[in-house]
């Protein structure tokens, strides 16, 4: 989820936010393991095959990025770019798609979606964007629609008799209204045929930027989610290190909007989240850093973030990128976070989440 590779407003005061802590309290739930792209440490990313491992693997929820083609079809890639995560570049009809835009303040050379009708995305095929993992899939699996993985995850619902969850992340909100090709609306209708439009439909919506939440918080009950994103720590503190354009939500910049992510965390900026958001979803390096190979541990964020009925859930676990102080133990990390009342992960390797769930003792 990094970059590039990467209830109403509580306005009623004091007996709003006790109810909403005892609604919290009184509903005590397993943390949600959610398929990151799917299962993207063994199959490229947002592919069929990849949703289907997650789902066989126990995931409860399965997350599509949903970025729109030039004809303003919802697709799902993790950006609206396509070097990395499919095989464009072998596509020599497309060669001078290749262009540079501004996405998020940053000068980006790539092929964009936006470039590509849904017809012409059609004909690439998606391939694995770590370079250290498995490419033997590569080339084989065409890019889904938004409306397809919905369907992917209904079905297996049916199927296996358990709710499986779409957890979409809308990106790049503003990029796209200034391009004319604003996703809200369609994303909406998109929700709205697949009956997926009630606060307790297996969907939630995630984004980095703000107004974009705060729209759809007017127009639809399903639950929503704000990402909080970061840069790096500080090795020897621990602290924080923010560069754009992971500093703030790109609307904020649009905006002029003073402040940056960490005010999001603090109690009035998780306040102004929970008046429009279910979730709040910080990189986990926001909740726990190392200062000298020490980890340093944010529970007030979760504590706080408790307190006003909101959710904490983190991304992205991933075996093969876990930091030395767990020596060798994915469990030890997820069960760090599950100690700190965390409800739910994002993870690369959705069997490490599910059996890292069921070891951990509380």
């Amino acid at each position: 989820m990094t970059y590039l590779n990467r209830r109403r407003l509580l306005g009623a005061g004091l007996a709003t936010m006790a109810s909403a802590t005892l609604a919290y309290a009184a509903t005590p739930k397993p943390p949600l393991i959610v398929g990151h792209r799917g299962a993207p440490g063994y199959l490229p990313e947002h592919t069929r095959p990849g949703y289907e491992l997650a789902i066989k693997m126990g995931a409860d929820f399965i997350e599509p990025d949903v970025v729109s083609t030039s004809d303003g079809h919802l697709i799902v890639r993790h950006e609206p770019l396509l070097s990395v995560t499919t095989d464009v570049v072998k596509h020599p009809e497309f060669a001078d798609r290749k262009r540079t835009r501004t996405l998020d303040g940053i000068e980006t050379t790539d092929f964009f979606t936006c470039d590509f009708t849904l017809a012409e995305i059609k004909t690439l095929r998606a391939r694995q964007a770590f370079d250290d993992r498995d490419h033997s899939h590569d080339g084989l699996y065409p890019v889904l629609t938004l409306q397809e993985v919905i369907d992917l995850a209904q079905a297996k619902s049916r199927e296996t008799g358990r709710i499986i969850g779409v957890y979409p992340e809308i990106k790049h909100s503003t990029f796209h209204q200034q391009l004319g090709l604003a996703i809200e609306d369609k994303f909406l209708d998109t929700l709205k045929k697949a009956d997926l439009t009630r606060a307790s439909s297996p969907v939630i919506v995630q984004s980095f930027e703000t107004a974009n939440l705060k729209y759809l918080r007017k127009k639809t009950d399903v639950r929503l989610m704000q990402l909080i994103d970061g840069s790096d720590t500080n090795p020897d503190t621990g602290a924080m290190i923010l560069t754009a354009p992971s500093d703030k939500p790109y609307d904020w910049v649009v905006a002029g909007r003073a402040g940056n992510n960490l005010d999001q965390l603090t109690v009035s900026g998780l306040t102004e989240i929970a008046g429009y958001a279910n979730i709040v979803a910080p990189w986990k390096r926001h909740l726990i850093s190392f200062a000298k190979g020490k980890p340093v541990l944010r529970e007030d964020i979760v504590h706080n973030a408790h307190k006003l009925g909101l959710q904490v859930h983190t991304w992205t676990m991933r075996n093969d990128r876990l930091d030395p102080v767990y020596t060798g133990n994915v469990d030890a990390e997820y069960h760090q976070l599950f100690r700190m009342g965390v409800d739910g992960v994002f993870t690369d390797f959705p069997d490490a989440g599910v059996k890292a769930r069921a070891s951990f003792k509380g």
